[in-house]
């Protein structure tokens, strides 16, 4: 694999990634965290080669954030790559530039774990995980001479290095606001001390999840998204009606590539809510799939889609909003944050199904994946799965985790075996 060249390039955020530096600190870093298990120990020294070799080719990674008068600019990062660390602290902290040679990602390892933590401001999950795969597959290169000899030494061939704004390539004029404002319930309680997150990983069978499902007539996002909200309304509000009238609402992340043809590394996505508002007593299960289900199908259309990031691109488009200067934008933009932010209760994001090259397989046992914490959720689950495993893992800054025994409760009475399994925190 030979090195690019180290000219400096110029790049703009995507449209979605403009908030993210506005908003990000250490109370609220915005970076997600994905992880492969190997069926080996990391060798710490070639995992920093391996990121070495593979960093040059990705564009989107390989940058430093600069701030311009009135837009935040990348361009590309000339230091080493970042440094390869054992895990030594609690995950999906702020990445701070200053301490990690600008770079605004990190790799570290814990035991057989290679995990990728990225600031959401260079890209989303998948762009992520095209990343993640390729410093998989170069370091089990390195470690088995033998698969470099039989697969060659470059990028694997379904890697896209694509860069372009899919936003701005799909926009289309005359959409209004799509994003709605009326306030969530908010799951609280004891918080953790300062920057702990406590993770809680459930492994479960695919083919357990597509029989449940079926039987309620849904997809298994469709039955995992209903049962977390299930676990909230049971835990949180007994199961009966919210005083407040405030419904219980998870942000689903959507990827936008199948939907328009895109290949970019970029972030290129939006956010639909599954809504369910209790207006009577002692909803059942079957009850909340329903509606959760409804309520999702109801938005996953292009149409709807192509709606909800219209309207953001045309207001990076105006031509007066370009003209006002950085420092004021970001005034804007976290007053409009802070007003949405508390629209929904929680987050719950599907990866997918994660494949690698077959010649890889054996050498890998699983993949998972988990989110951060923003304002006014607590409680975060992400799904992601590899061969016939799914992993769900629920991230919380709160001390109780009584959310997500009742989430894994209600997929035992379902009939799904799930093994259970923590970073510790819990248990300090």
């Amino acid at each position: 694999m030979k090195r690019k060249s180290s000219e400096i390039k110029w790049d703009k955020l995507d449209n979605t990634a403009h908030l993210f530096p506005v908003i990000a600190g250490e109370s609220m870093s915005n970076v997600y965290r994905i992880s492969v298990t190997l069926k080996e120990q990391v060798q710490p020294e070639l995992l920093q080669e391996a990121l070495e070799r593979v960093l040059p080719w990705f564009d989107v990674f390989n940058v430093r954030m600069r701030s311009g008068v009135f837009w935040y600019y990348f361009e590309t990062n000339q230091k080493p790559a970042p440094e390869v660390k054992e895990e030594y602290r609690y995950p999906c902290q702020y990445i701070s530039p200053n301490r990690n040679r600008n770079y605004l990602f990190r790799v570290n390892y814990y035991k057989n774990r290679i995990n990728l933590e990225v600031f959401h401001v260079l890209t989303d999950g998948m762009g992520g995980i095209t990343f993640l795969k390729e410093l998989t597959y170069q370091y089990l290169r390195l470690a088995h001479p033998e698969l470099a000899e039989k697969l060659g030494d470059g990028l694997s061939s379904e890697t896209s290095l694509n860069r372009e704004d899919s936003y701005l390539e799909n926009y289309k004029k005359g959409h209004k606001k799509g994003y709605k404002t009326e306030r969530a319930y908010m799951v609280k309680g004891e918080k953790l001390d300062s920057l702990q997150l406590g993770v809680m990983h459930g492994y479960m069978s695919v083919e357990e999840l597509k029989r449940v499902s079926k039987g309620y007539g849904v997809s298994i996002n469709e039955y995992l998204v209903a049962a977390f909200l299930w676990s909230i309304y049971q835990d949180s509000l007994h199961g009966v009606k919210n005083k407040h009238g405030r419904p219980i609402s998870s942000c689903v992340p959507v990827n936008l590539r199948p939907y328009f043809d895109s290949i970019t590394m970029k972030n290129f996505f939006v956010i639909v809510s599954a809504v369910f508002k209790p207006q009577k007593e002692n909803y059942t299960f079957e009850e909340v799939v329903g509606i959760v289900a409804e309520s999702l199908r109801s938005q996953i259309t292009r149409e709807n889609l192509e709606n909800l990031f219209a309207y953001n691109v045309s207001n990076e488009k105006n031509f007066i909003l370009r003209a006002v200067p950085l420092f004021i934008k970001s005034l804007a933009m976290k007053y409009v944050y802070r007003t949405s932010a508390l629209a929904n209760t929680t987050t719950v994001t599907n990866i997918g199904n994660i494949q690698v090259k077959e010649e890889y397989e054996d050498y890998i046992e699983q993949f998972s994946a988990f989110l951060s914490m923003s304002k006014g959720q607590n409680v975060k689950g992400t799904i992601c799965s590899y061969k016939n495993k799914l992993v769900f893992t629920i991230s919380s800054n709160l001390a109780e985790t009584s959310v997500q025994r009742g989430f894994f409760h209600r997929l035992s009475e379902d009939g799904i075996a799930v093994q259970i399994e923590t970073n510790g925190v819990y248990e300090e």
